[in-house]
């Protein structure tokens, strides 16, 4: 019974294994590609990205792919994105109907509020990381597979420099046409499960979000595509692929 059992596991996960292959082989047909310049020079501070990236002239990409009919509210949502030697440089910005940002502590519940997200594997194995900040510069970030994620120590998160346009301070419910913006420094130390010096020439994969889950009109819009049932960003296999130059 102990070589059948284990002659019918070997042939179960052999099985599961093509599946996955063919589904991850599926799901990216339409997954988007992008290329990110290098910048040479070293950034310190977050609320210079947005002015370096317009002397880059950098164009922005829209985040504005409604996987879900049931939650097709769109509000207008782009970022670029650039590295240099020692962090990724990311700007979004964002104009919708109402914000909201009660977390006011890294690691919280960011996502309830309105929310920007980058969702990265930098390396060629199951590993990515998932950087969460609302609309006051708060920030979530965790690192693994997807069934083990671990959240970042407090000395990871501080290293993560973060500008937002909207301020520092707590946001109730705000109804009415509001635009902001959030920029960020990601340096490669915030890859925690990974030991990373450099991107310059490689390939990852990546998707960028937007969503606000207690929002007036809750909403989940991705830049690459996502074919899930439900909403789901944790879904490393519908990520888009990154070129760094």
């Amino acid at each position: 019974m102990r070589s059948i059992n284990f002659t019918a596991g070997v042939l179960l996960l052999l099985f599961f294994n093509c599946m996955a292959q063919e589904i991850t082989a599926q799901t990216h047909s339409d997954a988007k590609e992008l290329r990110i310049k290098k910048l040479d020079r070293t950034v310190t501070d977050a609320e210079q990205v947005p002015h370096l990236l317009d002397e880059a002239k950098l164009p922005f990409q829209a985040i504005d792919i409604v996987n879900w009919p049931a939650y097709p509210y769109r509000p207008q949502v782009a970022f670029r994105i650039a590295y240099t030697g020692n962090a990724i440089l990311i700007h979004y910005k964002v104009t919708e109907n109402d914000v909201r940002a009660v977390a006011t502590k890294d690691n919280g519940r960011v996502w309830e509020d309105a929310c920007v997200e980058f969702f990265i594997a930098p390396e060629g194995d199951s590993n990515y990381y998932n950087f969460e900040f609302n609309c006051i510069g708060h920030l979530l970030i965790q690192g693994g597979v997807p069934s083990d994620r671990k959240p970042a120590s407090d000395s990871v998160l501080n290293i993560v420099k973060r500008w937002a346009s909207l301020g520092n301070n707590a946001i109730d419910e705000k109804p009415g046409a509001t635009t902001w913006e959030l920029a960020a420094i990601i340096p490669y130390e915030a890859f925690f499960r990974h030991s990373i010096h450099s991107m310059q020439g490689k390939q990852a994969r990546a998707n960028f979000y937007k969503c606000g889950d207690h929002l007036k009109t809750p909403h989940f819009l991705s830049w690459s595509p996502i074919h899930l049932e439900k909403p789901m960003f944790h879904c490393p296999e519908y990520f888009g692929h990154l070129s760094f130059d």
